[in-house]
């Protein structure tokens, strides 16, 4: 399977949260959440993680004091897909 194009990302992106980002030329799924503090940026990258294993799906997480940023890509074509945004959505379930 191809990956998307970038008008077909642009696309699905209209589905999730507006803090969704489509970058590195339509290769990336990318969203910073903003926590209180260290404590709850790692019991949301948990809750994330479960989320991943559940759907075979694996975000690049990076967890910082007061921030978690989420990046999705399929590795194994080279650009997104839509199980990207499958997750995004999902994702944006936990927290919001």
């Amino acid at each position: 399977m191809p990956p998307l194009t970038p008008n077909e990302a642009q696309e699905l992106k209209k589905e999730l949260h507006e803090d969704w980002m489509v970058i590195d030329s339509g290769r990336l799924l990318a969203r910073t959440y903003e926590t209180k503090d260290f404590a709850e940026a790692m019991e949301l990258a948990n809750k994330i993680g479960v989320i991943a294993e559940e759907e075979g799906h694996h975000p690049d997480l990076t967890v910082s004091y007061g921030s978690l940023g989420v990046e999705l890509t399929t590795h194994s074509i080279g650009g997104l897909s839509e199980n990207d945004f499958i997750l995004a959505a999902k994702i944006d379930e936990i927290k919001n």
